[in-house]
């Protein structure tokens, strides 16, 4: 699929390692305009840096949080003016929610680009992991979610909707399905309880990940 962003997916060394129904390399492979780098820290020297100074584009990072400019609700005509003679490369970290912080907290390139974000409209559809809380998503649901607001937004266009999350669907049945096989060793032998049951997880990441995810106030709009 073509787009007129580009995307820059980032993933932390374990989500490579010890994930095995990750979805930042299938989102990825989906996308034309799109490349991935396995790194836990990223410096101005290495390709992710001299990517994100490449005078050809406008990068942000789609991240949540206090400062970053929600795109649901406002915002565009700022993020269309820094991309003026530019185009937008968005930085996605394919990360947990600790790994993402430590990709940040050992990323002073990441930490000065411009932040994004967007207001979920649909519960995780991760029906074989669980989210720790309302409003985290799949990095394969981020970039759904975030291409649908840029096309509203006359950022982008987004050709097939349908593709990301069809996908998305077809690798967890196959995942479940492996699952039920007695054959297979490696995998659960316990029924997924439906996402509408699950309860949030609750522990000291919980105060800072719902902080994270709140909705910028409006009228606020973070400095590019």
């Amino acid at each position: 699929m073509q787009t007129r962003t580009r995307f820059l997916f980032l993933m932390h060394p374990k989500e490579y390692k010890q994930e095995k129904a990750g979805t930042g390399r299938l989102t990825q492979l989906c996308l034309t305009n799109s490349s991935l780098h396995m790194a836990a820290e990223v410096t101005d020297k290495d390709a992710v840096g001299e990517l994100l100074s490449d005078s050809r584009f406008y990068p942000v990072l789609l991240y949540p949080g206090s400062d970053a400019l929600n795109l649901s609700e406002r915002g565009a005509d700022v993020l269309s003016v820094g991309c003026v003679g530019r185009k937008l490369l968005v930085v996605i970290l394919d990360a947990t929610w600790s790994g993402a912080r430590k990709m940040l907290r050992l990323s002073p390139i990441l930490r000065r680009l411009p932040r994004v974000m967007f207001t979920p409209r649909e519960p995780s559809r991760y029906v074989i992991k669980q989210q720790p809380q309302d409003g985290c998503l799949s990095t394969l649901e981020a970039t759904h979610e975030f291409l649908t607001v840029l096309q509203e937004r006359g950022l982008d266009c987004y050709p097939e909707p349908t593709q990301l999350l069809s996908l998305f669907k077809r690798m967890q049945d196959y995942q479940i399905q492996c699952a039920c096989d007695p054959g297979r060793p490696g995998y659960r032998r316990a029924a997924y309880s439906k996402v509408s049951e699950r309860k949030p997880s609750r522990g000291r990441g919980t105060s800072r990940r719902e902080n994270y995810l709140k909705t910028p106030p409006k009228g606020i709009v973070p400095a590019a």
